[in-house]
C-alpha cells in the first residue's frame, strides 16, 4: 500500500479501489497542538474500535459518514473524501478555550449547543474563523456552511443520547467533513475520547483526552474503560 498521509494519530493508505482508502490508528497522544506527545501501547486499537462502533451508530441513525468498515484493531476502510479544512466544535457546556476566550465559567450549562470553526492549519494555530473567513478563504459557501452546522446539531442529538445511555454527559466534541467525488458533504475523520470531553454523569471525571492534558489519570484505563461502557450498550 502507499501511504498518503501521516497525521499526528493516523496514517493513510491508498487501496485497490480507487474511492477506498485505508485508515490506520496509531499508538500516540498528542495535546496542545504537538507541544506535549507519547506512544501509550494500545491506545490506535481503542480510537480505531470506539470510533468503528460510533460511526456505525450515528450510520443507524441517518448520519452518513465516510466509514465503510472496521478491518482489524487498528485498521478501518473509509469512502475517500477531500478533507474539508475546518474543526468543527459543539460545546454544550464550558470547558477549555471557551472559558478563557470569553469568562464563561467551567461547567456552565449553555442554553443551546455552540457551534464554531476552527481554520485546519497547524502553521496559525487552527484559528477561531467565522462563516464570512470561511467564505473569503473559499473554504465553503453559505449553502454549505448551513450544511456543516445542521449536520453537527444533529450529531451532537445523537451522541448526547448515546452519552446518557452510558450515564456520560457530552461536553463539547470535535468533527470534521469531507466532500465526495460529487460534492456532496461526509461526516469524516473520528470520534472518540481523542476528539470529545465526555464527563461522569455524577462525579463530573474526565472520560476523554483531558486525563492526559491534565495528568490526571491514565488515558488508556480511562479508553479502556468508555469502550467497555459503549460495548455494553449491545
Amino acid at each position: 500500500m502507499t501511504l498518503l498521509y501521516e497525521g499526528k494519530a493516523k496514517r493513510i493508505y491508498a487501496t485497490d479501489i480507487n474511492n477506498e482508502l485505508l485508515v490506520e490508528y496509531k499508538d500516540e497522544v498528542t495535546a496542545g497542538n504537538g507541544a506535549k506527545k507519547d506512544a501509550m501501547a494500545g491506545k490506535g486499537q481503542l480510537n480505531n474500535q470506539i470510533t468503528s462502533i460510533i460511526f456505525v451508530y450515528l450510520k443507524d441513525k441517518g448520519i452518513k459518514s465516510h466509514f465503510i468498515k472496521q478491518l482489524s484493531n487498528t485498521e478501518q476502510l473509509v469512502e475517500k473524501v477531500e478533507i474539508i479544512p475546518l474543526e468543527v466544535v459543539v460545546r454544550n457546556i464550558a470547558c477549555g478555550s471557551i472559558t478563557q476566550r470569553l469568562g464563561f465559567t467551567k461547567g456552565e450549562e449553555f442554553k443551546q449547543p455552540l457551534v464554531e470553526f476552527f481554520y485546519k492549519n497547524d502553521d496559525l494555530n487552527d484559528p477561531l474563523i467565522t462563516d464570512d473567513h470561511i467564505k473569503l478563504l473559499n473554504i465553503a459557501n453559505d449553502q454549505e456552511i448551513q450544511t456543516l452546522k445542521a449536520m453537527a446539531l444533529k450529531i451532537n442529538d445523537v451522541l448526547i443520547n448515546l452519552m446518557a445511555e452510558m450515564e456520560l454527559r457530552l461536553v463539547d466534541f470535535k468533527i470534521e467533513f469531507g466532500r465526495t467525488s460529487d460534492g456532496s458533504i461526509l461526516l469524516a475523520d473520528e470520534i472518540s475520547p481523542d476528539t470529545c470531553r465526555i464527563w461522569d454523569k455524577y462525579s463530573d471525571t474526565n472520560f476523554d483526552k483531558d486525563v492526559y492534558r491534565n495528568d490526571t489519570g491514565s488515558l488508556i484505563e480511562t479508553y479502556q474503560t468508555f469502550l467497555t461502557k459503549l460495548e455494553d450498550l449491545k
